[in-house]
């Protein structure tokens, strides 16, 4: 019930039927308003506190049906009990379907009361269940509304803050860049170069995410491709210009891209510096699935692995990449078979859940 003493609203011209009523429905903890016409009736509603209305068919001037319309006009109106005289169960059909509670069928003496206590007492608990309901359901959508609005604010921060991020490391990479064109120095030369790289490899995956509608995903493909382009412009002289990528499309987190991208800079730079000491030549990065995993190769044409030595080197770049594969759980191979030079990194496509741990009880 809607109160500790709920309002019951009872319409009918019988004023001693009503009564009757009034005896009944005060004893069973009601507080009851006697309407002696349906016009009366609509009057007393609009004056608000009635948890329930208990409706006759026959009345002068509005008749119960069309009293029953105009309460159900009402915003929250109560739930009503439709009462005849009657037995002509088409108009207790039409009531319901009209959309009363309920219904019932009277009697002079009065001997319907206590039908008409059990039939108000459903009528105000289900109206109850259904308010619940409502707000319930209200306060669903109300949390989906501020849940998706959060998220909309959410998209527009992560999107702003992976720009901010990726147009800072570009600049970083700039300056670099700058910087290795200023010196005399080779080995510096080199070393900002490389740096220069691999901050690049890392601002391209940004710039991935800034464009595009899914934060947790970044096309593996489509970041190669412009991450072996930023290499192409930074080139040494025209080393670049064979530089060729074949990848199947492929979605990837962006922690996972960011290892990868540093790896394929690392090798391909690596490549670049000693497969070729006359000059240019071809290198080809191929990303493809190898059964439920990923298989990315860098190869190259050149003279092979074991005449690249360089002593100016500082093996920096081989511990990048064992650093990054550790990162994956990659495995990373050469290819013994293939002439020149030929790495393969194998990968999973998602990041592999951590082992759990197991322990044995001491026997």
């Amino acid at each position: 019930m809607t109160s500790a003493t709920p309002t019951l609203l009872y319409i009918d011209d019988d004023a001693a039927l009503a009564r009757l009523v009034e005896r009944g429905l005060t004893r069973a903890g009601y507080k009851v308003v006697h309407a002696a016409s349906g016009q009366e009736g609509l009057d007393r509603l609009a004056q608000g506190g009635i948890d329930v209305v208990a409706l006759d068919q026959y009345m002068p001037g509005l008749d119960g049906l069309e009293t029953l319309e105009q309460i159900l006009k009402i915003a929250d109106a109560p739930p009503v009990v439709f009462v005849t005289a009657s037995q002509d169960s088409a108009i207790a059909v039409t009531a319901l379907k009209a959309g009363a509670a309920d219904y019932l069928v009277k009697d002079v003496r009065g001997e319907f009361i206590p039908l008409l206590q059990v039939a108000v007492n459903g009528a105000v608990r289900r109206a109850a269940i259904q308010k619940a309901r409502d707000e319930a359901e209200a306060e669903v959508h109300a949390s989906r509304d501020r849940y998706a609005a959060l998220a909309a604010e959410r998209e527009v921060l992560l999107r702003e803050v992976n720009h901010r991020v990726g147009n800072s490391l570009q600049i970083i990479a700039s300056l670099l860049h700058l910087q290795a064109n200023s010196s005399t120095q080779q080995d510096v030369k080199a070393a900002l170069t490389n740096a220069m790289g691999r901050v690049a490899a890392v601002a391209q995956v940004h710039r991935r995410l800034y464009t595009s509608h899914d934060f947790k995903t970044v096309m593996l493909n489509q970041y190669l491709e412009a991450l072996l382009e930023d290499l192409r412009r930074s080139a040494e002289g025209n080393k670049m210009s064979r530089l060729t990528l074949k990848a199947d499309p492929v979605e990837i987190d962006p922690d996972r891209a960011v290892a990868i991208g540093i790896i394929v800079n690392e090798l391909v730079m690596n490549a670049v510096k000693y497969a070729y000491p006359d000059g240019a030549g071809p290198i080809h990065v191929e990303l493809k699935p190898h059964a439920d995993d990923l298989q990315l190769a860098i190869s190259d044409e050149g003279v092979g692995f074991s005449d690249k030595a360089d002593p100016r080197g500082t093996g920096m770049g081989q511990r990048i990449v064992a650093a990054m594969a550790v990162k994956l759980d990659a495995s990373v191979e050469r290819d013994p078979g293939h002439n020149g030079t030929r790495f393969v990194v194998r990968f999973a496509r998602v990041t592999p859940a951590p082992a759990k741990s197991t322990s044995v009880a001491a026997s």
